[in-house]
């Protein structure tokens, strides 16, 4: 009952006896001490204010943008696109940086066995690393500008101009169906997948961080590292490196 005058702009004095509360008028209204929570929805530090441009709707947001780099809504789509493919890569770089050295270890052999990830430029290639530059460069290419038209006009590269091809009408950048979902994911909780696949992509973005800190320091692979920390964990870990090695 208290709550609810409180609420509605009086203030209530205590009567003659108790359970009974009787408005006194011409007295301001406090502020009320409830806390409304935004329908449930979590965020990156409890009772942090979320800025408004962040209502999220947006894959992994928890309302943090402590530089207001998202304020202006057409950099904040474009950061977006950017978090997403930044993500996507690093998941598949890390792969590319575990798996050799992973295979390795166990006495698989492989071209450029032996050679950490770091060193895989001075590895043997099946082509010459002018002719693989240059297909990386015309590939890759292509893929980005098709990727930028898509961001810009959202559909308009929808039909394949070489092959015929057509990616699903209604898709949005950044996810275009079709030929890139084989396995049909999308025919289910789309929502639960895009999240997920920020949160793995930033975790992907921070270990990557985390493996070229290791090259450098140690000079080692990322399997070297952990077994060395599995081996003597308190002689091999981030507090035993030598702060010289980091600032040189």
């Amino acid at each position: 009952m208290a709550t609810m005058m409180a609420s509605s702009g009086v203030v209530a004095r205590p009567a003659a006896f108790v359970g009974t509360q009787l408005p006194k008028a011409g007295v301001a209204a406090r502020p009320s001490l409830a806390v409304v929570r935004a329908a449930d929805r979590p965020i990156w530090l409890p009772g942090a204010e979320v800025p408004e441009w962040l209502d999220g709707t947006i894959p992994g947001d928890f309302g943090y943008d402590p530089l207001k780099l998202g304020k202006d809504p057409e950099t904040l789509k474009w950061y977006v696109q950017a978090e997403l493919v930044h993500g996507r890569f690093a998941m598949m770089g890390l792969v590319g940086m575990l798996v050799p050295e992973l295979l390795t270890n166990t006495g698989i052999g492989l071209p450029g066995k032996g050679t950490e990830w770091f060193n895989a430029g001075a590895a043997p290639m099946f082509a010459p690393t002018g002719v693989l530059f240059a297909m990386q460069f015309l590939l890759m290419g292509w893929a980005e500008i098709r990727r930028y038209q898509d961001f810009k006009n959202p559909g308009s590269v929808n039909v394949d101009p070489i092959f015929g091809g057509k990616l699903p009408d209604g898709n949005i950048p950044g996810y275009p169906g079709g030929i890139f979902d084989p396995f049909g994911f999308a025919k289910g909780d789309v929502d639960s997948l895009k999240l997920k696949e920020v949160k793995n992509g930033r975790l992907a973005m921070f270990a990557t961080l985390g493996f070229y800190a290791q090259a450098v320091v140690t000079g080692k692979g990322p399997i070297a590292c952990w077994t060395d920390h599995l081996a003597d964990p308190w002689a091999n870990n981030v507090w035993s490196i030598e702060l010289s090695k980091v600032i040189n």
